[in-house]
């Protein structure tokens, strides 16, 4: 299957299924604007339940937090986001199209020219067309802040106080780290867990989910000592992301770690690296590690004039902490498990479509059906079933069409099993349930059906 083909067949199956709609479709839609439907919404509460089980629940040293979206604009000052989270664009004059000029360069010739007007324009004017127009008429290229403006209304007799909306979470986390420090009686090392929305005002060129204007973020700060080994401790959350990766389905030859180089780090940063997935637009980052430094604590105590320290009781000792931060995109996170579980079978002569999601991420765990809809003791009985099933897993009924529709509609939702009641269930109270994967089918009586579903979701079938 062509990369263009399978992203066209997950766009496409995605409205049809009722995973991600386009936003505002009914007003002609939003640019790089998407809604996630009924299982669209219950994949993407899976995935940030696996992440809270995993990083935060299943672990000693990470506490959550859930901080506001609207933050201080000092907040925005002292992270130097209001001077320098820029972007580089640039405007076709033929067709008035804008364009991020570095991803122009980087497409057109492979240089990576970042904080570098100057020589952007130069390759722009000399080897690129507007890809909208085909013309070559660049303006210069300029600088833009990404961060999303509003205001607040205090009273009427002030005047309206200019905030933004955060282009990023962590802003939240260091910014509560002495309130934490004083209620959870953390002890280093330690992180702060959080999973929030987050905003940037960027040009976005298209693949769907990828990039978003509006966009959630599953991010942590994990607090080390100044003189910790630190390299030791970033490679086992580099390890940990790349296993996150691979229980969203992704397979291990679809990922790659890239190293920053030194000449691009931020100022701050010691070290970054971005976990890659092989997307059908090519390798592109999908989560992202980064040992911060002191930089953000240490700033935010300058600007507030707070004190934000850790002190070490055994040691007698006060500082300031480093900070690793592993971030994780769920928009991507979403895109990779969709892009990982999507398959294509051939079933006597014809194309099953199958979304082999892991059996904890899909949105529905069990379908139940009558045989037939027209036989009212098999609906009864279905019902009954599907009532005590759902008590416990999230579960559809379906009586619409043949069963072979229906089971090709589950697959396509990724439904691990569907439990099909016929007129044996009415003689022997046993029901057939078929695999989503195999398509495999066995008899399961009805009193052991919780039981059997469970066993088989969670692997521990005999």
């Amino acid at each position: 299957m062509e990369n263009n083909d399978l992203m066209e067949k997950i766009v496409s199956l995605c409205k049809r299924r009722g995973f991600v709609f386009p936003g505002s479709e009914i007003y002609g839609g939003f640019a790089n604007s998407y809604t996630y439907g009924p299982y669209g919404v219950g994949l993407k509460n899976n995935i940030k339940a696996l992440w809270w089980k995993k990083f935060v629940q299943d672990r000693e040293d990470v506490v959550g937090m859930d901080g506001p979206i609207i933050l201080h604009p000092r907040v925005w000052e002292a992270s130097g986001h209001a001077t320098g989270f820029n972007d580089a664009l640039v405007d076709c004059k033929n067709c008035k199209k804008r364009f991020r000029a570095d991803h122009l360069v980087e497409d057109a010739t492979g240089q990576d020219l970042e904080g570098k007007p100057e020589e952007m324009k130069k390759v722009l004017d000399e080897q690129v067309d507007c890809p909208n127009c085909g013309k070559r008429k660049w303006t210069e290229v300029r600088n833009f802040n990404m961060m999303f403006k509003t205001q607040l209304n205090t009273t009427d007799d002030e005047a309206e106080q200019m905030a933004y909306l955060r282009p990023e979470t962590a802003g939240a986390i260091f910014i509560e780290f002495k309130n934490v420090l004083d209620s959870a009686r953390v002890k280093i090392p330690f992180g702060i867990a959080q999973i929030g929305k987050a905003f940037r005002n960027e040009i976005v060129a298209g693949n769907f989910i990828f990039r978003l204007r509006e966009f959630e973020q599953m991010e942590i700060e994990y607090f080390i000592r100044p003189d910790a080994d630190w390299e030791k401790i970033f490679n086992e959350w580099l390890d940990a992301q790349v296993e996150f990766a691979m229980e969203l389905g992704a397979k291990k030859e679809s990922l790659r770690r890239y190293e920053h180089p030194k000449e691009k780090l931020s100022f701050y940063s010691k070290k970054t690296i971005d976990v890659e997935f092989n997307y059908p637009f090519g390798f592109k980052e999908l989560f992202g590690l980064a040992h911060r430094t002191d930089y953000d604590l240490t700033n935010h105590a300058k600007f507030s004039g707070q004190k934000l320290e850790y002190f070490d009781a055994e040691k007698n000792e006060r500082f300031v902490p480093h900070v690793i931060e592993p971030t994780f995109g769920l928009d991507r996170s979403i895109l990779v498990a969709l892009l990982s579980a999507y398959v294509e079978e051939d079933v006597n002569g014809e194309t099953r479509v199958v979304m082999k999601f892991p059996k904890n991420l899909a949105p529905v765990k069990v379908a139940v059906f009558p045989l037939l809809k027209n036989k009212p003791e098999l609906v009864k009985k279905a019902r009954s079933i599907y009532e005590k099933v759902k008590s416990r897993f999230v579960c559809e009924f379906d009586d619409n069409g043949n069963v072979g529709k229906r089971y090709r509609r589950q697959d396509e939702i990724g439904t691990p099993y569907c439990v099909t009641v016929d007129f044996d269930t009415l003689e022997d109270n046993t029901v057939t349930v078929r695999d989503r994967d195999t398509m495999e089918q066995v008899r399961v009586a009805v009193k052991e059906l919780p039981e059997w579903i469970d066993s088989h979701l969670n692997g521990s079938e005999k």
